[in-house]
């Protein structure tokens, strides 16, 4: 059992008389200290990441077998092809769901029966460093909850947001084209909830306090089962305030300040990761002044370095990297070009021009990809994410597709696992997936397009033969494991974003003892390097670097 000391009880106290001002009282308090001290500290303190962090991001069941509980067939895949590259593993919501495949959560607290249990998820913990999600902004309509809500009768009755479909919302940001309010029958007549994501997917009343003690509760029972980095989903929306955009209130950053600070108390090596889809200045806002979340997701790098490997002119890509903030201490990127939602469209917002934008959607459309829009205040759509894997989006350029795929997606993952932060593979990058398209056929969700659940056998023999895949496979390990060995990677490491051409995407990593130059040719066409590089060995090749030629897609690692 753990006794809070005074200065951390002061710290939590002035977080909660922020959020809840006027509505403040020492029973809040006193109901969270007493959640926090029923559990144990599960370590020491130490560094929360180094070089050799690599992430993997996957559902509990995107391997699957006849016989075995997919988490345990998950479990054997990674241990036999990439215990020696991953280091944490993200496993997406593995509660009981309702829609939207695990975000729409049922019970929190349980393990969802089809995928496994609860030592299932500690067996993986025990090989490696688990992520999981805390789906902070909603519940499923199937919760036990929303049914207390709905009858106005035990645990949940509160925890919903009512509010009058006559008031105007318009400003309320929509990641959605659905209706924000939806209707539904109580003892007290017909209540309109609010349902940013779907009707199926209910906001919780961040302003009943008894609901945030308990989100506190779920969050440290997330790490006392083993996993160290939480993943706040769609944390953005989380405040309401009727005439407001009800994005990023300065409620929802004390939350995720209230959140960092009881989970470091609980466990020192904990790391708090916003999820917010946003354009960057917003996104970056989550780092607060270092009090607030350790990762951001690095957003605007999958669409950006899309569009530089469509249209071989890196500008763009360049000019954003060049104006990251230098992070240090505790504070980090997470590095990403995929994951099991679809590309984002709106980080792309002062970045890249409107005309460029819509020839990268209509240029995913051409590789068999589809799109999700949003709804906007003055009643028009727009593109809100691309729905596409990332290797089919790379099959070809704005010329049309060519033989350059597998080179080119090789490209845009090395880029990835170059920058400053922690790099993170969704398991259909690393298996180079192509379109889903039967299942998006099966379940009419755009999204499916890139949520395959692999049969193990078949995935085997995909990896086994010579395929695409096993090209990616087999290339991405090697690079992988390269990486994991130069303390240049280092997630903190200086990052100089040089300008060498917009055919070339170039930056340098300079650590103590050693400095990296990358250098990657976006284009389909043999490019001559005017650049005087000191460094003359390439980690990649593993030979000296003698020509000053690059070959389409060809990635450079000097030293």
């Amino acid at each position: 059992m753990l006794n809070p000391n005074t200065s951390f009880i002061k710290k939590i106290e002035s977080r909660l008389k922020f959020i809840y001002k006027e509505n403040y009282n020492k029973s809040i308090l006193a109901d969270l200290i007493h959640i926090i001290s029923s559990y144990q500290i599960t370590s020491k303190s130490g560094n929360k990441w180094n070089e050799k962090d690599i992430v993997l991001i996957t559902y509990g069941d995107s391997i699957i077998t006849d016989d075995e509980a997919p988490l345990q067939t998950l479990h054997q895949f990674l241990n036999t092809n990439l215990n020696e590259q991953l280091s944490v593993v993200h496993i997406l919501p593995f509660f009981p769901f309702s829609s939207d495949d695990g975000f729409s959560v049922i019970d929190f607290r349980e393990v969802n029966p089809d995928l496994g249990d609860w030592e299932d998820v500690e067996q993986l913990a025990g090989d490696y460093d688990l992520m999981a999600d805390l789906v902070i902004n909603h519940a499923s309509s199937k919760s036990q909850w929303f049914k207390n809500f709905l009858k106005q009768h035990g645990k949940g009755k509160d925890y919903f947001i009512v509010e009058d479909p006559a008031k105007d919302l318009s400003q309320v940001t929509r990641p959605r084209s659905t209706p924000l309010l939806t209707a539904y029958e109580t003892p007290k007549g017909t209540k309109h909830v609010w349902t940013t994501f779907s009707a199926d997917q209910v906001d919780l009343n961040f302003s009943n306090p008894e609901l945030l003690v308990e989100m506190m509760d779920i969050l440290l029972t997330y790490i006392d089962k083993g996993s160290r980095i939480i993943r706040l989903d769609a944390i953005a929306f989380l405040w309401k305030v009727v005439g407001t955009t009800c994005l990023h209130l300065p409620e929802t950053h004390e939350v995720v300040k209230l959140m960092r600070d009881v989970a470091e108390f609980i466990n020192p090596n904990a790391i708090i990761l916003t999820e917010t889809n946003v354009p960057n200045k917003e996104n970056l806002s989550y780092f607060g002044d270092g009090d607030e979340a350790h990762m951001v997701y690095q957003f605007s790098l999958p669409p950006l370095l899309l569009h530089a490997l469509h249209t071989g002119n890196s500008h763009f890509l360049t000019t954003w990297a060049q104006s990251l903030p230098q992070l240090d201490g505790d504070k980090t990127f997470f590095n990403f070009t995929a994951s099991h939602d679809g590309i984002g469209v709106r980080p792309l917002e002062g970045l890249l021009p409107e005309e460029e934008k819509g020839a990268l959607v209509e240029n995913m459309k051409g590789f068999g990809g589809m799109v999700n829009y949003k709804s906007n205040p003055d009643g028009s759509q727009s593109p809100y994410e691309l729905n596409i894997t990332y290797f089919d989006a790379l099959k070809g350029t704005n010329k049309g597709e060519d033989e350059f795929q597998v080179e080119r997606f090789l490209a845009s993952q090395t880029v990835m696992m170059s920058m400053a932060g922690v790099p993170a593979f969704y398991i259909h990058s690393l298996t180079a997936t192509p379109n889903y398209l039967e299942g998006v056929a099966q379940t009419n969700h755009n999204r499916t397009i890139n949520r395959r659940k692999w049969k193990l056998n078949e995935l085997n023999e995909v990896l086994n033969s010579d395929t695409p895949q096993r090209k990616v496979f087999t290339e991405l390990q090697k690079r992988i494991l390269l990486r994991k060995e130069q303390v240049a990677f280092h997630p903190n490491s200086k990052q100089e974003i040089l300008d060498i051409g917009q055919q070339f995407f170039a930056l340098k990593r300079k650590a103590t003892g050693q400095t990296i130059t990358v250098i990657v040719n976006m284009t389909d066409e043999v490019q001559t390097l005017d650049f005087p590089a000191t460094s003359k060995f390439d980690l990649i090749s593993n030979s000296e670097f003698k020509s000053k030629e690059l070959k389409p897609y060809q990635c450079l690692w000097l030293i």
